[in-house]
């Protein structure tokens, strides 16, 4: 039924493009269909198939309200496939009125869902009654829809009103807002929902532009001042000469989703940030972006005071491409940095904790640039640290990779004929300070009892890639990646993770 109900909404909307067609300057019909294979291994780190006892979780003050199962984590190995398919309708009209809509679906394939008694987790153990269809899987979503004004009032300015995708620069500050609808994929990291319900009003002055954007990110309830807010500025420039380009941003982002107890405050995070790149020698590219982070900090509902918060984040990088035109195979290397900065305090965070905040806050980062360790405290997490989770506190996981972190990324590619190409990658990663997890060695340890510290070296991982272009409209993809766990994961949540992704991919 919902399968019908798909093909007659398309029918509609392409019905009704045609029926426009004569009042406008032209119409445009993309999209694309992309099916992978995912076969992975030990995302929780444990081959051991180490449980968590949910009776023993009940009332530990260590552990989160409410503890839920693990999300798109196998205990093992999982083999699974799924798809995504976009249709994008751009239409051009009179006088520099234009708009677009992008309708998507996404889902595993025949994805079963078991039938869980939920009362019965809070007891320890779960009553599961068989398996159910997802009734969402064959669901059409709205990913784009907004109006585009050129020209607006006067020719420098333009401006987008509604849902839409907003990427700037390298995207390390603004680039998704990932949402996975209905929970139709187990493999979140691939949804192709990134987009902002925003007003966006462009400056072109060439060679300078300025973006002005707001942005509501989250509207709970109607009338009530609980919804989460974005505002920025970025402007950008670019250079007569060896390819340069600058760019400095402000964004400012009101939290006041967060319910407090004994304080009358929100997280308000303010984002001030530089880019730039350039060419200083041909075929050699450096960049360097750097932003700080300030405001206020609330990590707890029960939180005592509000705590300031300062952090900052620091990427660069250089990519040479001098051998591209000397060797048939044209290689390409490149070294790159990343920094976010982690919490001093982060090993004894409790609601009396005080003084400055430092954790760096995601934001809407658009680039994840490992296949493996970057989703983590974001939809993985290793079994180590899901026991190190504490109650009310919003920074969930001590390995997340969004803070607290610095990586090091050698990257490398080859393009063996015209139609394929490889890329590699190595990465080392660290933590600025050392958080603590629940002693592993001690057969009865839970969190809250026995605790170590945590070694700050987090592992190590290897990204491969291969790209076969078929044809210009249809490509293949095999990406395999292994990340090997440091001296940070104890016994027992220390198994090499696997990651085997197979894509085939088609435009038009």
């Amino acid at each position: 039924m919902r399968f019908i109900k798909t093909i007659c909404i398309l029918a509609l909307v392409l019905g009704l493009t045609g029926l426009a067609y004569a009042e406008t300057q032209s119409v445009k019909i993309s999209g694309d269909l992309t099916i992978r294979g995912l076969f992975r291994g030990n995302y929780d780190m444990d081959a051991s198939h180490r449980e968590v006892d949910r009776a023993d979780l009940q009332g530990n003050l260590a552990q989160p309200m409410s503890f839920q199962p693990r999300i798109g984590i196998s205990d093992d190995w999982d083999s699974h496939f799924m798809t995504t398919a976009e249709v994008e309708i751009e239409a051009d009209l009179t006088d520099n009125v234009g708009a677009v809509i992008r309708l998507f679906n996404q889902r595993d394939w025949d994805a079963r869902t078991k039938n869980i008694n939920q009362t019965t987790w809070m007891n320890g153990t779960a009553a599961e009654t068989g398996y159910a269809t997802n009734a969402d899987e064959f669901n059409v979503a709205l990913d784009l829809a907004y109006i585009e004004l050129k020209e607006f009032l006067y020719s420098p300015l333009s401006l987008k009103i509604g849902r839409q995708d907003i990427w700037l620069g390298k995207g390390f500050i603004m680039g998704v807002q990932q949402r996975n609808p209905n929970d139709t994929i187990s493999a979140p990291e691939y949804t192709v929902m990134n987009s902002f319900d925003a007003i966006r009003g462009t400056l072109d002055f060439d060679p300078w532009t300025l973006d002005l954007i707001y942005a509501k990110i989250t509207e709970n309830a109607i009338q009530d001042i609980d919804d989460v807010d974005l505002y920025g500025a970025n402007l950008g420039y670019i250079f007569d000469s060896y390819n340069a380009e600058a760019e400095a941003y402000m964004f400012a982002k009101r939290d006041d989703s967060i319910e407090t107890w004994n304080i009358d405050s929100n997280n308000n995070i303010y984002t001030l940030g530089i880019r730039g790149s350039a060419d200083p020698i041909e075929d050699w590219t450096t960049a360097i972006e750097a932003a700080v982070q300030f405001g206020n900090y609330i990590g707890a509902r029960n939180q005592l005071e509000a705590r300031a918060r300062r952090a900052w984040a620091l990427d660069a990088s250089i990519e040479c491409r001098y051998f591209q035109d000397k060797y048939p195979w044209k290689p390409k290397l490149g070294l790159e940095y990343i920094l976010y900065s982690g919490d001093e305090h982060i090993a004894d965070e409790n609601p009396t904790t005080n003084g400055t905040y430092t954790g760096w806050d995601i934001m809407y980062r658009g680039r994840f640039p490992s296949a493996i360790r970057s989703w983590y405290g974001i939809y993985y997490a290793s079994a180590q640290d899901m026991l190190s989770q504490r109650r009310d506190i919003l920074q969930r996981f001590p390995d997340a990779a969004y803070t607290n972190q610095q990586q090091i990324i050698l990257a490398g590619s080859i393009q063996p004929t015209e139609s394929l190409t490889v890329d590699a990658k190595y990465f080392n990663f660290w933590q600025m300070y050392a958080t603590r997890s629940p002693d592993f060695s001690q057969p009865n340890a839970m969190p809250g009892l026995l605790w170590r510290d945590n070694n700050k070296y987090l592992g190590s991982e290897v990204d491969v890639e291969a790209t076969w272009d078929y044809t210009e409209d249809v490509s293949f993809g095999l990406l395999a990646a292994w990340f090997f766990p440091g001296a940070h994961y104890q016994d027992g949540s220390n198994s090499i993770v696997t990651d085997v992704v197979g894509t085939v991919s088609l435009s038009f």
